[in-house]
């Protein structure tokens, strides 16, 4: 069976009780630059070169509007403010897969449980509306903040890539793990 994504335009609101997530544009630039330049952010992430305007508008001509990435930014429920970004990226058709990723970009958002519930809505969404079968994911091994999230949301780890990467000139183990839909 083959997967069609839907386009941009017709992508949902997804909400919860704590956020409401929505289809990124380009008017969110300004903040996904500003969250991937900052050390808290990046230092969990695999691609540490700084982030600029071009590079975001680049991703969002290539892999967003191609169908290769589906990306939303979270927005608190209560505020309406935008705190970071969860997106689904090499999406494979074929396969019913793709790679999630998720951050919060502001500071005082994290630790309040929104980028587990993130997780829980947006494979939900990703495996329900989507129709994807596999959904993985790739995280430092000593991000146990993180780890335990997506095990809240329904992901299991597959295994461990000891010295997988080496990042600020130290080798680093990377997890993977992955949530799998019914049949």
């Amino acid at each position: 069976m083959s997967m069609l994504l839907p386009q941009m335009k017709d992508l949902p609101l997804i909400e919860g009780e704590k956020v409401v997530l929505r289809p990124i544009t380009d008017a969110d630039t300004d903040d996904i630059v500003r969250w991937r330049n900052d050390p808290e952010v990046w230092r969990y992430f695999l691609f540490r070169e700084p982030f600029t305007p071009e590079m975001h508008r680049a991703w969002l001509r290539d892999k967003v509007a191609a169908g290769r990435v589906v990306q939303y930014i979270i927005t608190e429920r209560e505020s309406g403010r935008s705190v970071g970004s969860v997106y689904f990226r090499d999406v494979d058709r074929k396969n019913e897969s793709a790679e999630y990723g998720i951050f919060i970009g502001e500071a005082d958002a994290r630790g309040r449980g929104i980028g587990t519930e993130t997780a829980r809505l947006f494979t939900d969404f990703g495996l329900n509306v989507l129709r994807l079968h596999r959904i993985s994911l790739k995280v430092l091994g000593d991000n146990e903040i993180a780890r335990r999230s997506y095990e809240k949301a329904g992901f299991r780890t597959e295994g461990v890539f000891r010295d997988y990467v080496k990042l600020d000139g130290v080798f680093t183990d990377v997890v993977f793990m992955a949530k799998l839909g019914e049949g």
